[in-house]
C-alpha cells in the first residue's frame, strides 16, 4: 500500500493500534504525560521530536523494555501490557533499535530465534541444524545471503548485524515493527534494505512506526507523522502535506535558524602540525593511511560503510588491534594506547556510543568526570562533591535532560546520552578531538549547538578530526576533507562555498 492509497486511513480496520492516555515518570522527569493517538494498519506511521521528547520511551513501553505507569495500547480491540520484549513478540509487537540488538558470544541464528528457541526443541533437545536451515533460508528470502547462520554473530560488523535484526524483528509477521533511529547506524545501502521491507510491512496491512532524527527521510518514507514534544503529544499530520520548516516548528514550538554550519570560507588554517599520520595499517581495515592534522584546523573523513573510515578514529586513539605505523604528536609522543592518548589531551568518540564511549550503569557524572578523575582529586581525596562542582556545569552548558546528575546514563534517550560523551570531553578541555559521527541520532536543535560548539573550539586553537557518513555535515564544517575508498584515502578537498556532495560521492565510489 502507498501513500497514495492511504487516502482514508479510518476506514482502515485490518490492524489498528490505540494508544490511549499514556503516562511514564523516571524519578521527578515526565517522560511521557497523558498521550493518546492512533496508527492504522497498512502505513508507516513516524514518530517525531527532540532528544527527550517521549518518542523512544513510548515505543519501549510497547514492546516491553519499559513498564508504563498508567494508560492504554490497544491492539486490534485487545489490550496489551508486555512485561518484556518476547511477550511482546508474542503480541505481534517488534523493535528494531537504535543500537546493537544482537547479542554477541551466539551465532546469527540463535540472534534471530532469541526467545522462541523453543519451537526447535523436542523431548528436551534442540535440533540445531533445523534451526540453522531455517534462519539460512530466511537470510536468502531476504537478500542476505552473504550472512551465514552458523556464524557467530561477532564476525560482522554493526551494519550486517542490523540487517540480522530486520529478519529477527520481521520474519514472524509482526503487526506492529517499531523502527527507533535504525536508519542513523546505516550506511545509504543498509538503508535502502530498511526501507525495501518496511514498505513489503505496510504493503501486508501491518504497521510500522518510524522514528528517526532526519526529517527528509521521515517526510519522504511515512505515511503520517505523530509529533511529541516534552512528553506530550502535539499533533498527527499527513506526510503529504507538511514541509521540513513546518515540522521542525511542531518540534520545538518555534522557528528555528537555518544557520546549521560554518559560514566562513576565507579563514587560514594553521601551518602548525599538530598530530602526523604515517603509513597506519591495521588488518583488513585500512592501509598505509598518511595525513596531517593541523592547529585550529577541522579534518574531515567520509566514504561509505566499510571504507575504513571509522577505523581511523580508533587508530588515532591508540584503541586499534593489530596497528601498524606511527601516530605522533608535535612534540614526537608516539600515541600507541587509551592512557597515552588521553594524557596527552587526545579525546575520542566512538559511533557505537553505547558500548565504546559511555558507561550506560554508571552515572552521568561519573561519566562525565572518568576521565578527569586526576584533576578533579587534586591533592586530596575524590570525594562526590568534587566530581558533582566538576560535572555539572558541563552537563548544564550542552543541556543534557535528566532528572538530576546522579541518574544512570542508562536512563537517558539516545541524543542526550551522545550529549553526556561530548560533556566529558569538553570537561577535560582535550586539545585534539576526534568525533565519530557526533550527531548521530541527535535531533535538530542540539545539531545546532554542537556544530556551534566545534566552531568555537576551531576557533580556540583545538583540532577537530570530524568522521561522518553525513556529507552535508562534512562540507559545512570541514577545514579540508579526506575521502576513503577501500581502505584507503581516495582523494582531499579543501573547504569551498561551491563544494557539493556529488564531487564527494564521486571519490567515494
Amino acid at each position: 500500500m502507498t501513500r497514495e492509497n492511504l487516502k482514508n486511513t479510518s476506514e482502515n480496520k485490518q490492524v489498528r493500534l490505540e494508544i490511549k492516555n499514556l503516562y511514564k515518570s523516571f524519578g521527578v522527569t515526565k517522560a511521557v504525560q497523558d498521550v493518546s493517538f492512533d496508527i492504522f494498519g497498512g502505513e508507516i506511521h513516524a514518530l517525531v521530536g527532540e532528544n527527550g521528547s517521549g518518542k523512544s520511551t513510548l515505543v519501549s513501553m510497547l514492546t516491553g523494555i519499559y513498564q508504563k505507569d498508567s494508560g492504554h495500547f490497544i491492539l486490534d480491540g485487545e489490550e496489551i501490557d508486555p512485561a518484556n520484549q518476547v511477550e511482546a513478540n508474542a503480541k505481534g509487537v517488534s523493535i528494531i533499535v537504535q543500537e546493537l540488538g544482537t547479542l554477541s558470544g551466539l551465532s546469527v541464528a540463535e540472534n534471530i530465534f532469541l526467545g522462541n528457541e523453543n519451537r526447535f526443541v523436542k523431548n528436551g533437545i534442540k535440533n540445531t541444524g533445523k534451526m540453522n536451515k531455517e534462519a539460512n533460508d530466511l537470510l536468502k528470502k531476504y537478500g542476505f545471503t552473504h550472512i551465514h547462520a552458523t556464524d557467530a554473530i561477532d564476525r560482522y560488523d554493526f551494519e550486517n548485524r542490523k540487517l540480522v535484526e530486520i529478519v529477527k524483528a520481521t520474519y514472524f509477521n509482526p503487526k506492529v515493527v517499531v523502527v527507533d533511529e535504525t536508519t542513523t547506524a546505516l550506511s545509504q545501502t543498509g538503508r535502502d534494505e530498511l526501507f525495501k521491507h518496511m514498505d513489503r510491512i505496510r504493503a501486508e496491512g501491518n504497521m510500522v512506526i518510524f522514528i528517526s532524527h532526519d526529517l527528509p527521510e521521515v517526510i519522504e518514507h511515512s505515511d503520517r507523522i505523530s509529533v511529541l514534544r516534552d512528553g506530550v503529544y502535539i499533533n498527527t499530520v499527513s506526510s503529504n502535506e507538511i514541509d521540513e520548516d513546518d515540522l521542525k516548528q511542531l518540534m520545538v514550538g518555534r522557528e528555528l535558524s537555518d544557520h546549521y554550519y560554518r559560514e566562513d570560507y576565507d579563514e587560514k588554517v594553521s601551518n602548525e602540525v599538530v598530530l602526523s599520520v604515517k603509513d597506519v595499517s591495521v588488518p583488513n581495515q585500512i592501509q598505509n593511511i598518511n595525513f596531517e592534522l593541523h592547529k585550529g584546523e577541522i579534518l574531515g573523513f567520509g566514504g561509505l560503510s566499510g571504507s575504513g573510515m571509522h577505523e581511523i578514529g580508533k587508530a588515532v586513539f591508540g584503541a586499534s588491534y593489530d596497528r601498524t605505523g606511527e601516530v605522533k604528536l608535535a612534540d614526537d609522543t608516539e600515541i600507541t594506547d587509551i592512557p597515552t592518548a588521553i594524557k596527552h589531551s587526545i579525546a575520542y568518540t566512538s559511533k557505537d556510543r553505547d558500548t565504546e564511549s559511555i558507561v550506560l550503569n554508571q552515572s552521568i557524572v561519573d561519566n562525565i568526570c572518568m576521565p578527569s578523575l586526576d584533576e578533579i582529586r587534586g591533592k586530596g581525596l575524590l570525594t562526590n562533591r568534587k566530581m558533582i562542582k566538576f560535572g555539572s556545569p558541563f552537563a548544564e552548558l550542552i543541556s543534557v535532560k535528566m532528572a538530576n546528575i546522579k541518574q544512570f546514563v542508562s536512563e537517558l534517550s539516545g541524543g542526550n546520552k551522545q550529549k553526556v560523551v561530548l560533556a566529558r570531553w569538553i570537561g577535560k578541555d582535550s586539545d585534539i578531538l576526534v568525533l565519530d559521527s557526533p550527531t548521530r541520532g541527535i535531533d535538530i536543535k542540539v545539531k545546532q549547538d554542537i556544530y556551534a560548539l566545534m566552531d568555537e573550539m576551531r576557533k580556540k586553537n583545538k583540532s577537530i578530526i570530524l568522521i561522518s557518513e553525513e556529507l552535508m555535515e562534512l562540507i559545512g564544517m570541514c577545514d579540508r576533507i579526506l575521502i576513503m575508498k577501500n581502505g584507503e584515502i581516495n582523494g582531499e578537498v579543501q573547504r569551498d562555498i561551491d563544494l557539493d556532495e556529488n564531487k564527494l560521492i564521486s571519490m567515494m565510489i
